[in-house]
C-alpha cells in the first residue's frame, strides 16, 4: 500500500460521523424484500447519515446466505446513490471475506467492514492477522470490527496502523483497553470509532475516539444526528440529554443477551408503518405483547417520528 488515497481520506472522515447499519426487510415467505430494503437505505442517506453499513449485525449478516450478503451490498450502493458512503459487511472464512469484498467494490461500495471472527478456537494475534490479510487483499479501505477485548494492544495497533485500514470499530466496553490503544497509536493514522452506538459515544469521545455506529438511524436518524452534533461540539450535557431520550429504546434492545437488538428496531419500524418482517433465527423473531407495549410508548414519546423508509 502507498500513501493515503482520496478514497481512503473520504472513508476515514465518514467514519468520524455516524455509521448507520440498515435493516434487511423480509417478505412473508421469508425471502428478502430488496425493494423495501433499498427504500430504507435511501431514506437513511437522505437523512444525512454519513456512512451506511450494509450486511452489518443490524442487517442480520449471520442469518443471511452469502448470496444475500452480496445482493445487500449492491442494493445499498445503488439506493444510497452517492448521498452517503456505503460500507459492505463481510467476514466468515478468509477466502469468503476477500471474495465478497471484491464483489462489493465492483458493486460500488466505498469500503468494507470485516466482522469480528467468531471461531471459538481463534488465537487473539491470529484474529489481528485475519483483519490484516483482508486489508492486504482488497483495494478499497477496510474497517475492522472488534467485538472482544481478547486482542492485545500491540496487535490492535498493528491493525489500526495498516495503511488500508480506515478505522477500527471498537465494540468492547473495556475503556482501559481503548485508552491504551489511543495512547499506543497517538500521532499515527489510527482511527478509533465507537462500535457500541449512541449510549457509549460520549465516553469514547472523551478517550479520543470519534464517530459511532447506530441501528437507531433506521427509525429516528435525526436523534442520532443530534447526539453526534453535540459530541462534535464538545457539549456533553446536550449529548447526555439526547442519549437519555433514547435510553429506553436502547435498553430494550439489550434483552435476552442482545437477542432483541434487531427485533426492537424492526418492530419500531412496523409501529411507524413500515413492515420489514420478523428477525431470522437465532435472533428473537418478535417481541411479546408487554415488550411491544413498552416499545410503543417509547416511540410515541418521541412525538410520532416517522420512519426513515417513509
Amino acid at each position: 500500500m502507498t500513501n493515503e488515497s482520496g478514497q481512503q481520506r473520504k472513508v476515514r472522515e465518514a467514519l468520524r460521523g455516524i455509521s448507520g447499519v440498515h435493516v434487511t426487510a423480509w417478505k412473508s415467505d421469508g425471502e428478502a424484500d430488496w425493494a423495501l430494503t433499498g427504500k430504507i437505505v435511501r431514506g437513511i442517506a437522505e437523512a444525512g447519515i454519513h456512512n451506511i453499513v450494509s450486511a452489518g449485525n443490524t442487517g442480520e449478516f449471520y442469518p443471511m446466505t452469502t448470496d444475500e450478503v452480496v445482493r445487500s451490498h449492491a442494493v445499498a450502493a445503488e439506493a444510497a446513490a452517492g448521498k452517503a458512503l456505503v460500507t459492505a459487511g463481510i467476514g466468515r472464512s478468509l477466502r469468503e471475506a476477500v471474495s465478497t469484498g471484491r464483489l462489493a467494490a465492483k458493486a460500488g461500495c466505498d469500503a468494507v467492514m470485516v466482522h469480528h471472527p467468531l471461531d471459538p478456537f481463534a488465537a487473539p494475534q491470529s484474529q489481528a492477522d485475519y483483519f490484516l490479510a483482508i486489508a492486504e487483499a482488497l483495494e478499497i479501505p477496510l474497517v475492522a470490527y472488534v467485538r472482544s477485548d481478547a486482542i492485545g494492544v500491540k496487535d490492535l495497533a498493528r491493525v489500526a496502523n495498516h495503511p488500508n485500514v480506515a478505522g477500527v470499530k471498537f465494540a468492547s466496553s473495556n475503556m482501559m483497553l481503548l485508552a491504551d490503544c489511543v495512547r499506543e497509536t497517538e500521532g499515527s493514522s489510527a482511527n478509533w470509532i465507537c462500535g457500541l452506538a449512541e449510549g457509549w459515544a460520549a465516553p469514547f469521545y472523551a478517550l479520543g475516539a470519534r464517530g459511532f455506529t447506530s441501528g437507531l438511524i433506521n427509525v429516528a436518524p435525526e436523534r442520532s444526528l443530534a447526539v453526534w452534533r453535540a459530541l462534535e461540539a464538545g457539549d456533553y450535557g446536550t449529548a447526555r440529554r439526547e442519549v437519555d431520550a433514547i435510553a429506553g429504546f436502547e435498553k430494550l434492545r439489550t434483552k435476552y443477551g442482545n437477542g432483541a437488538n434487531v427485533t426492537v428496531v424492526k418492530e419500531a419500524l412496523g409501529l411507524l408503518g413500515t413492515n420489514v418482517g420478523p428477525v431470522r433465527l437465532p435472533g428473537l423473531p418478535e417481541l411479546n405483547e408487554s415488550e411491544r407495549a413498552e416499545l410503543r410508548a417509547i416511540v410515541s414519546s418521541w412525538g410520532g417520528q416517522r420512519a426513515a423508509a417513509e
